[in-house]
């Protein structure tokens, strides 16, 4: 009977024990995305130096077993050994892993940069790839068998969903993609709503990483609007994020270019290379992108880029028919210089369309000065004439020129503005008289030519620059009058200095001033006639001819003084 008391104590104090250390059992944590987001940009991702990050990875994995004393056999054999839950006892045993399946993903993308030039490390990028998968699984397994907080385990799934996503991403295994990058994101954003304000930029960030490669994930499904989202998205971006873009959409144009034939105003364009079908087919969706763009500097940045990808299918396409473009035909353009010349009115065309969104930009701001939007304008006359060279048809000079008509009327309006501001008002009239009349000739003359847009900016230029010219002449009237009464002549802002006008007054309150313009000082240089003496240099060596008889007695009487008689007195000496 006492045995058996004994036992039953013993077995209750035993319970009680294993209650209080389940219940003091400790709660790990891991900051995922923080961490590495951090050493990622600590360590050369700000400047896309994959190899650094590599490397800060393996010396950061050697001191993580060196002090949780876990290491992987000495300095002579290698023994792996993986970290398992029994081990755990501190954050740090869950950091290895994850430092682990960095190295091998920054290995990828190192080798993503050299697969540019040698195209067999594609093999090899794929493989590290799917050891960064077979780490993350390691990470998240870790963290659901020991006891971790509910962010943890979150933001495991997070990881390793984007780890696969980028691994299918690379295999072209589009739908597996799709899912594990939208499971990524829509953890992230759960995360972030969750989050503090502070906290959640850096997730809110990894969503909108994500947004490209979802597109594009979409599109090779089968979603044909991913594109256009796809070039939406280009002015948004920046660094390796946007040359990944870049590189997606131009492999899209690839796939969706044809061998249809290209015609422009009724000519053959002939053969159009990849990269020229897939710069025309965009140029063809651009409208409609530009239509989906939130702010006017976004429509910029789409058109600057638009203009980067047409001067390189320019290039591309004069090297491929370089020596077809030598044969120039005067009758006639072959179908390659006039695939170059379609591509050249696309690009001026679009460049007047950015100069006319800058002008845009520029007439909603305050702080623009009229001279600014002036020299926008005469950029956008020059892409006018440069396009009616383009072609020697009528009709297309003719819609040129109603354009040029139009622009004209504008930029004499700003003009007229400037000279304005400057009190100039007479010519600010006459500028206002000229503007009007290039209005009124484009309205009238290019009816049936003029585009929409243009047609109504210019009609509500007309009333405008009534309104101007109004307050142009009154202002002139009230600085005449002003003039009159205060008895200000036209002299009054002179100058000369006072000696130079003293038979005029007038009450000048310069000369109460610490500098009063009296006087000239010091007074400017005046011509005056040289003396003789100086051209007498050689009187000495002059022989003179004897005129002693026409002299007569004058001439004894003078005889004895001589020539040297004669240069004394002209020198002054010799004689008192």
């Amino acid at each position: 009977m006492v045995v058996e008391e004994k036992s039953s104590e013993s077995l209750r104090e035993n319970q009680i024990n294993d209650d209080t250390t389940s219940t003091e059992q400790k709660t790990y944590s891991l900051e995922i995305l923080k961490i590495i987001k951090e050493a990622q940009q600590q360590h050369g991702l700000r400047h896309s130096d994959y190899q650094r990050y590599r490397g800060y990875c393996s010396r950061r994995l050697r001191r993580l077993r060196k002090v949780l004393k876990v290491p992987q056999g000495d300095k002579r054999h290698f023994k792996r050994r993986d970290i398992l839950p029994t081990m755990v006892t501190d954050d740090k045993f869950l950091q290895v892993p994850l430092i682990m399946a960095e190295r091998a993903w920054s290995y990828a993308m190192q080798l993503r940069q050299e697969s540019n030039t040698e195209p067999r490390k594609k093999f090899h990028l794929i493989s590290r790839l799917r050891k960064a998968a077979t780490y993350s699984l390691q990470l998240q397994e870790l963290i659901e068998s020991v006891n971790c907080d509910a962010r943890t385990k979150l933001e495991a799934q997070a990881y390793v969903a984007w780890i696969h996503g980028s691994l299918h991403f690379e295999l072209q295994l589009w739908k597996k993609a799709m899912e594990n990058l939208k499971k990524a994101q829509v953890v992230y954003g759960k995360l972030a709503s969750a989050l503090s304000e502070s906290e959640q930029i850096m997730y809110n960030a990894r969503v909108e990483e994500l947004a490209p490669s979802l597109r594009y994930c979409a599109y090779n499904i089968g979603d044909t609007t991913a594109i256009d989202d796809l070039m939406q998205m280009r002015g948004q971006l920046s660094g390796e994020l946007l040359a990944n873009l870049d590189s997606l959409i131009a492999q899209t144009r690839e796939k969706q270019a044809n061998a249809e034939e290209v015609t422009w105003r009724g000519q053959s364009c002939g053969v159009v290379p990849p990269r020229a079908a897939g710069l025309l087919i965009a140029d063809s969706r651009l409208n409609q992108t530009l239509e989906k763009a939130a702010t006017n500097q976004a429509k910029i940045d789409l058109l600057e880029a638009h203009l980067i990808d047409c001067k390189d299918a320019i290039s591309i396409v004069r090297d491929l028919f370089k020596n077809e473009l030598k044969n120039k035909d005067n009758d006639k353009l072959s179908p390659p210089q006039h695939l170059i010349t379609y591509l050249q009115y696309i690009r001026l065309s679009r460049t007047l369309e950015r100069n006319l969104a800058l002008i845009k930009a520029a007439e909603e701001s305050a702080k623009t000065k009229p001279q600014d939007i002036v020299r926008l304008y005469e950029a956008a006359l020059h892409n006018l004439v440069e396009i009616s060279q383009l072609q020697d048809d009528e009709e297309f000079i003719r819609e040129q020129e109603a354009k040029t008509k139009g622009y004209r009327a504008f930029r004499c309006y700003y003009m007229a503005q400037s000279l304005a501001n400057l009190h100039r008002w007479r010519d600010a009239m006459a500028l206002y008289q000229r503007s009007a009349q290039h209005a009124k000739d484009a309205l009238e003359n290019y009816d049936n030519v003029l585009p929409e847009s243009l047609k109504e900016a210019l009609q509500k230029l007309e009333i405008s620059i009534e309104g101007a010219k109004y307050a142009a002449h009154a202002h002139s009237v009230l600085e005449d009058g002003q003039e009159e009464e205060s008895g200000i002549n036209k002299y009054t802002k002179t100058k000369k200095p006072l000696y130079e006008r003293l038979y005029e007054y007038r009450e000048d309150n310069a000369l109460l001033t610490k500098q009063p313009n009296v006087y000239k000082l010091p007074p400017s240089m005046q011509p005056i006639p040289c003396k003789p003496l100086f051209f007498d240099l050689a009187f000495n060596m002059v022989e003179f001819p004897d005129l002693s008889e026409k002299l007569g007695d004058q001439a004894k009487k003078g005889g004895q003084a001589g020539l040297t008689g004669f240069v004394k007195g002209l020198w002054g000496w010799g004689n008192k």
